[in-house]
């Protein structure tokens, strides 16, 4: 098969595979870490969860990025790229430790939030850095099969890390603090990972000194309104990172509602209903999987636009025949769908900013990129928390969700009829 052929090809280069394991690491620790706080808020027996209480988690824990993401990218586009992921994971895991300090010391919830606030800011530096350094080790003409790979590559062992974590908490009472301290583990092990390549492979290109902080923040000022005009003159990339928020928006409302079904709808118990939001989250990455496998091919024939429109379309049709049943076997099979679609207008959506974006911008477009992302999530957990019955079952929601990927998919055959085929 041509797409067996050109991954053998891609993992031949010995910088990608060196990139792609400090990916994995990271984002497999990442999944150790983020069940293990949602397991925490969600699933303890002594919380009384509701729709309020996920949407105000993922606002003190994603929100806050909407500051720190484009400052982030103004100085990835400064610091060396190896450098932020060696030290981002080993800040990461020292502040993983201190998250399980606080969890065994039955800490105040807002010192926990501002622990897990921590880690996560760090996450934005790593995940932006990834992508704004794919480029450096991939020949343009096998970016569209690296993203693909790469990014598809750590959404599975972040899915994997989250196995793991259900795992361990399944089989061990009063485990959370325990798979944090894996997580820690598994961020120190990507940091190591990272000193296999060269300070100065991953660029960016731009040299510059340290600079102090005041000098910092006003070149950060200056750094993001220069990247706003940058993304304002690419058109395609500008189109591509609205179509992905809007998809990214129902993805979130969706995302609550499975976890409020399997909270209180689905399970007798808390250990049942964490089990299967275990088996949904399974059920996701096996369609990032099958994404990562499809869409060079989809891709190579349609043109990025058009995969996002049949990506968007799919969903709108899926969505309501499988979600308005409001059992687990259809929401299971929905799962792998939206993983499948989600991640395939994701990877068209990486390449298209990478190949549109100039590479001493491509940190700060990222960094926005990952913004987008939060509020997205964020606002779509709000208007969950407004609309979902404590039980999770709203026909609107899933309705709703429809008509937002359809509108999506209209939008993407517009703009692919008025250019040139992405």
């Amino acid at each position: 098969m041509p797409v067996v052929r050109d991954l053998r090809v891609l993992l031949r280069l010995r910088n990608f595979r060196r990139l792609l394991t400090v990916r994995v690491l990271s984002q497999s620790a990442d999944g150790v870490y983020q069940v293990a706080l949602a397991a925490h808020v969600v699933f303890s027996p002594e919380k009384q969860t509701s729709a309020g209480a996920i949407a105000s988690a993922m606002a003190v824990l994603l929100l806050p990025y909407s500051l720190i993401g484009p400052f982030a990218g103004v100085l990835l586009d400064r610091w060396p790229r190896r450098q932020v992921f060696l030290y981002g994971n080993l800040l990461r895991a020292a502040l993983a430790c201190c998250t399980a300090l606080l969890i065994l010391g039955s800490a105040p919830d807002w010192l926990f939030y501002a622990s897990a606030l921590c880690v996560t800011a760090v996450n934005r530096f790593v995940l932006a850095g990834l992508s704004a350094a794919l480029p450096r080790v991939v020949d343009r003409d096998r970016l569209v099969l690296a993203n693909s790979l790469s990014p598809t590559a750590g959404t599975l062992a972040a899915t994997a890390g989250g196995g793991l974590a259900f795992a361990v908490r399944l089989l061990l009472a009063d485990s959370d603090a325990a798979v944090v301290l894996l997580g820690a583990g598994l961020y120190l092990a990507s940091a190591l990972a990272s000193l296999s390549l060269a300070a100065g492979l991953l660029g960016p290109d731009r040299s510059s000194g340290h600079l102090r902080l005041g000098k910092a923040l006003a070149a950060t000022a200056r750094g993001l309104g220069d990247g706003l005009r940058h993304l304002g003159k690419r058109r395609h990339a500008a189109r591509a990172l609205a179509a992905m928020t809007v998809i990214r928006f129902c993805y979130g409302a969706l995302t609550v509602t499975v976890l409020m079904l399997c909270r209180y709808a689905w399970a007798d118990s808390d250990s049942g209903g964490l089990a299967l939001l275990g088996l949904a989250v399974g059920a996701s990455g096996a369609g990032f999987f099958a994404a990562a496998v499809l869409t060079p091919w989809a891709v190579g024939r349609l043109g990025r636009f058009r995969w996002m429109m049949a990506c968007s379309a799919a969903a709108a049709v899926l969505v309501p025949a499988l979600g308005l049943w409001f059992t687990p076997g259809p929401m299971l099979v929905a799962a792998f769908v939206l993983g499948t679609i989600t991640q395939g207008a994701k990877i068209a959506t990486d390449t298209v900013v990478q190949t549109s974006i100039d590479d001493s911008f491509r940190g700060r477009i990222f960094s926005l990129y990952d913004v987008l992302f939060n509020v997205a999530f964020v606002s779509a957990a709000a208007v969950s928390a407004l609309m979902l019955p404590p039980d999770g079952k709203s026909a609107a929601i899933v309705i709703g969700v429809a008509v937002l990927y359809a509108l999506v998919a209209l939008t993407m055959l517009r703009w692919s009829r008025t250019g040139e085929v992405l």
